[in-house]
């Protein structure tokens, strides 16, 4: 089980690259004239940050398994609702975004709080 969290991890971090280079060069232009370009770079960034975070707690096997699921669903609800967002300019997805936020949020505090084996 650990391997295939770690190469989910690294799958996420190669997404991550893939869609950064991708709004940087192909969407460019779509995403500034909806004026999302930078909504467009915080995804990629705190989509990374975290997915690096994954490919860490993964080598950890089952500790902080828990963590590791919560930052994958905070990937999956901030980054995305935002990657769909700048894609097709509905505002109103961007009141999902905090609940991704949140996920980010409870799994650092779980990383601080729960003790690992």
């Amino acid at each position: 089980m650990p391997l295939l969290f770690f190469r989910i991890a690294a799958a996420l971090c190669f997404l991550a690259v893939a869609l950064g280079a991708f709004g940087a060069h192909s969407l460019r232009s779509t995403l500034e004239t909806h004026g999302m370009l930078d909504v467009w770079n915080k995804a990629v960034l705190y989509h990374f940050i975290h997915a690096i975070a994954l490919f860490v707690l993964a080598l950890y096997g089952t500790a902080n398994r828990g963590a590791w699921w919560l930052l994958f669903a905070g990937i999956f609800l901030f980054s995305g609702s935002l990657y769909l967002m700048a894609l097709t300019n509905l505002r109103w997805l961007g009141a999902v975004t905090p609940l991704g936020g949140l996920c980010f949020l409870a799994a650092w505090a779980w990383l601080i709080i729960v003790p690992t084996r």
